[in-house]
């Protein structure tokens, strides 16, 4: 059997075993099979049904490293599992000089018990790559977007639409801790081709990027509030703190209110209203 044809097989038998309810997915409606129907596993990693289908027929031979890291991803493999997807892509396994996506199984469990609060997930160099029902139905639906409209200092430098406002304080504090981020990620991952090329990118279509960059600056992150322009519910302030997981350097942003106050009740009936009733995508700063 050739490797194409191998790899469809793998992804097919992944694909059937993975339950809805554990990529936090509804499992309604008539199903032919227990698994992930090939438009949620397309959601889920951000990829086309028809891309899908013909990994699955063997009829796409040469996935990149992205779309294998984001079907790992969405089918939750092992690390076995990620390692053999990747050789029968005949692709290099990522290796410590690249940005890690991987999440690990206890990672995973921690987020799918904070279902309360919205959160996403990133990886060092700010690639949106995980977020929970009650994140999307504060920001959007981001399942359309592609390649670096899911990369947040990118969406931020470059002025696509976001639902999160700063004072000019907090633009500040915001934009030296992403270049900082993204220049340790540099020191920290010297081989990931993407990574150069996002700085790169960044620097030529950002002035301020740019001027940020050069400077050198060191910073880091710390709690602050935000402010969340939602088209259902209005507008509010929400506190954001970012977390680092120790070994897999992912940053989960989790948001919260006080209880009681009049953000955690609009919070609330977000959870209740999910994304039904959004009008726009886009992502938060």
């Amino acid at each position: 059997m050739s490797a194409s044809r191998e790899l469809g097989r793998a992804l097919h038998g992944w694909r059937d075993r993975t339950a809805p309810a554990t990529v936090g997915l509804p499992a309604g409606g008539v199903r032919r099979a227990a698994g992930l129907r090939r438009e949620e596993l397309a959601q889920l990693a951000g990829l086309s049904v028809d891309y899908i289908t013909r990994l699955e027929q063997g009829r796409a031979t040469s996935p990149s490293a992205q779309v294998l890291s984001s079907l790992a991803r969405a089918l939750r493999l092992s690390g076995a599992e990620r390692e053999y997807l990747y050789r029968l892509a005949d692709q290099p396994v990522p290796g410590p000089g690249q940005v890690p996506s991987h999440i690990t199984p206890g990672v995973r469990r921690l987020l799918d018990q904070m279902d309360g609060s919205p959160l996403s997930v990133h990886d060092a160099a700010w690639n949106l790559i995980l977020w929970n029902p009650l994140w999307a139905a504060l920001f959007g639906d981001l399942s359309g977007l592609r390649g670096r409209e899911r990369n947040i200092v990118w969406r931020h430098f470059t002025g696509l639409p976001s639902r999160v406002s700063h004072t000019p304080e907090q633009e500040a504090v915001f934009e030296a801790a992403m270049v900082a981020d993204l220049r340790a990620a540099t020191a920290r991952y010297p081989a990931d081709a993407g990574l150069r090329a996002l700085i790169k990118d960044l620097r030529a279509a950002s002035p301020g990027f740019a001027r940020l960059w050069d400077t050198g600056i060191v910073d880091v992150h710390e709690s602050g509030t935000k402010t969340i322009h939602h088209p259902d519910v209005g507008t509010f302030g929400i506190d954001c703190d970012v977390l680092v997981t120790p070994g897999s350097d992912l940053r989960i942003v989790i948001y919260t209110a006080a209880p009681g106050s009049d953000a955690a009740d609009r919070l609330r009936l977000l959870d209740v209203i999910g994304t039904q009733t959004m009008t726009e995508d886009s992502t938060p700063g």
